[in-house]
């Protein structure tokens, strides 16, 4: 009789979702994306679009970008040691503070049913906290992915991500750019707190592993002794300091550096010197988006998966430096209103897969280490940072630097990535 109890036991701990079960860890993660997707989309381009069509400064909207996205940038520091330090909860090792931070995301976008569209800073301090609760669910969820996928599926898993974050963006993009402009901010805000804890219910409703607790703060057993914080420290700057992570992170800083440094001035261009609709921009945006972000990515990961990281990534750095070079010429041509569809183009669809490339190479440079978690998130941070201070930079520079200029620039720093890719130690598994 208790055999048989046992059996039904081990049963009943199969039939419960999680992220053990191969497609219900792709759905969680694509969920999770889908979720930050959301919050990307409405923040960064159809409010942005919004505010910089009634007015806004250029410089004001770097602001808020930089304001959005610094967090980010502190995430290794504020949220990667803790979550690699953790793992005593009955909630699961990570999922934990995955919960929490949700939680915490959500009740920082419930300010913006206070918020006003002529309180710019008000609205760049709800996006910094909502940022601080977010870095934390992002940093949980790529542990998780670190501690639950096989080696031979992080290309999927990236793309599979990266789909969700690209939807996610492109439909929130699209949809909030119609109701910002026809309903105003608090409709929108409503609309996007439901939006928001609809995607998020994947995360909170399955759980880390079959044994593992659905909602509970209690501790498995005694706390688990961990490796002292300083000699944490040092074991993760020794790791950042060998020359294969330091050509990472140049690399990670590097390219959306760039790419910052031209996305904000020329959507400032369209819309305030070519007079274009911030709705039609933002449906434009969504869709070269939408375009390369689901089937795309999807097939990158692929690739990567079968062919290593090397190849998929090199040939996405020389394309899109072909197409900057392009869209350089098209503006030096004076072309930025006819063209402006096909400089969309050339300049969102190929670098956005980028990320879906290098995914695998900077989790598999992290993987089996003390502070892997900590380490992912620096590259991360890197990424960030890089955005943040090309976007910073690209507001003072917009009145001094002619776009096809910038678009130049561009281009030859893709170059100079597709070189430093190309050597042999950079995407190795291990140092």
């Amino acid at each position: 009789m208790s055999g048989q109890t046992a059996l039904r036991a081990e049963s009943t701990l199969r039939q419960k979702p999680s992220l053990s079960g191969r497609r219900t860890r792709y759905g969680v993660f694509f969920a999770t994306y889908l979720y930050q997707g959301l919050i990307a989309g409405f923040s960064l381009t159809a409010l942005a679009n919004h505010l910089t069509a009634r007015g806004v400064s250029a410089a004001e909207i770097g602001v808020h970008f930089a304001l959005a996205g610094l967090p980010w940038t502190l995430q290794p520091l504020l949220w990667g040691p803790v979550v690699d330090r953790g793992g005593d909860s009955r909630m699961g090792r990570r999922r934990i503070f995955a919960v929490a931070a949700i939680l915490g995301c959500h009740a920082t976008l419930a300010l913006l049913l206070w918020g006003g569209e002529d309180r710019i800073g008000w609205l760049g301090l709800i996006f910094f906290a909502h940022s601080l609760c977010a870095a934390l669910l992002d940093t949980a969820c790529d542990r998780m992915i670190m501690d639950h996928v096989p080696e031979g599926e992080l290309g999927r898993v990236s793309g599979c991500t990266r789909a969700g974050f690209v939807v996610g963006t492109s439909l929130s993009a699209a949809a909030f750019a119609w109701m910002l402009a026809a309903y105003g901010l608090a409709v929108s805000a409503r609309w996007l707190l439901a939006a928001a804890i609809l995607a998020s219910l994947p995360m909170l409703l399955v759980r880390e592993a079959p044994a593992d607790a659905l909602a509970t703060p209690t501790r498995r057993g005694p706390a688990p002794r961990r490796l002292p914080f300083r000699r944490f420290l040092r074991r993760l700057a020794a790791s950042l300091r060998r020359p294969r992570a330091l050509r990472l992170l140049a690399l990670c800083f590097g390219l959306d550096g760039a790419l910052g440094l031209f996305e904000l001035p020329f959507s400032v261009d369209l819309l305030q010197r070519q007079a274009w609709d911030p709705a039609a921009l933002s449906r434009i945006q969504a869709g070269l988006a939408l375009a390369s972000g689901t089937a795309g990515a999807l097939a990158v990961g692929i690739w990567s998966d079968r062919a290593g990281p090397v190849r998929p990534l090199r040939a996405l750095l020389l394309a899109s430096a072909v197409t900057f070079m392009a869209a350089a010429a098209l503006l030096g041509a004076g072309r930025a209103g006819s063209a402006g569809p096909l400089i969309l183009a050339l300049t969102d669809m190929l670098p956005g897969l980028l990320i879906v490339a290098l995914m695998p190479a900077l989790l598999q440079a992290s993987r089996g280490r003390a502070g892997a978690a900590t380490q992912f998130e620096v590259y991360m941070a890197a990424m960030n940072l890089g955005s943040v201070a090309g976007t910073a930079l690209a507001g003072w520079l917009a009145p001094i630097l002619p776009l096809s200029a910038v678009a130049f620039f561009v281009a030859i720093v893709f170059l100079g990535a597709f070189r430093v890719a190309g050597r042999g130690d950079l995407l190795a598994v291990r140092d």
